[in-house]
């Protein structure tokens, strides 16, 4: 059932990116790092109730001292990401989630560049296969196209306007993007953000069916009233 899932919802066109990045790919791109369950990051085998799809606000990103570093998602061309997509994560039905099922090779350099503009470094890419998407009955082909087709269907805010907005709730910024969406509201999402209330992410909770629904109460982020701090986008 959840093959079959998960080829209907690749079947169905998804709408161009609300906010296309200028994304130029490296004609040489470095081999991902092997990865895997650690003694902090054990091997979890659980059921799957539930998705969540996660995705960063490259801005914030890039004025950190790591991204600083980055030139392929903060500098050049590529200077222009807004929301990149961090990933498509299986949740359990309670906390504990399932995470690195099996084992899992560094990826082919032709599945890191179909998904390179979406989610801008080769290591992130490896990880979410490793760590995510080996507990999906998929390959990483269709893992990754699959979260792609969900990433690329996200409209957006005018990040421009909130930014330059003196206070902007938690809430009042999940309300503005949920209506950007169709269908999508407010409490079907969590919003994170740095130690200093910096919008850092948003993450949007899915049934088992892939559809967005209310999130959990155990899910993280920050509180409603917390007051954010947005990156302009460049």
């Amino acid at each position: 059932m959840r093959s079959a899932l998960l080829l209907l919802a690749l079947a169905v066109p998804a709408p161009a990116l609300a906010q296309p990045a200028q994304c130029s790919i490296p004609e040489q791109l470095p081999r991902p790092r092997a990865e895997g369950p650690t003694a902090g990051e054990p091997r979890r085998v659980l059921p799957i109730g539930s998705y969540t799809l996660a995705i960063s606000w490259s801005p914030q990103y890039c004025a950190g001292a790591r991204g600083r570093k980055d030139d392929f998602q903060c500098g050049g061309r590529n200077g222009r990401f807004g929301f990149t997509l961090h990933g498509l994560w299986p949740d359990g039905y309670g906390k504990p989630w399932p995470q690195y099922c099996k084992a899992a090779a560094p990826l082919p350099r032709a599945v890191i560049r179909q998904q390179l503009c979406s989610t801008p470094s080769v290591q992130l890419i490896q990880h979410e296969w490793v760590k995510h998407g080996s507990c999906m009955p998929t390959t990483p082909d269709r893992f990754f196209a699959l979260s792609r087709h969900y990433y690329q269907a996200l409209r957006y805010p005018d990040m421009k306007a909130l930014a330059r907005r003196p206070t902007v709730t938690a809430r009042a910024f999940a309300e503005a993007f949920a209506a950007a969406n169709k269908g999508l509201r407010a409490d079907m999402m969590r919003i994170a953000a740095t130690r200093d209330n910096w919008l850092s992410e948003v993450w949007l909770c899915m049934d088992r069916r892939m559809r967005y629904t209310r999130c959990p109460a155990h899910q993280g982020g920050v509180r409603p009233g917390t007051v954010l701090k947005i990156a302009p986008p460049v």
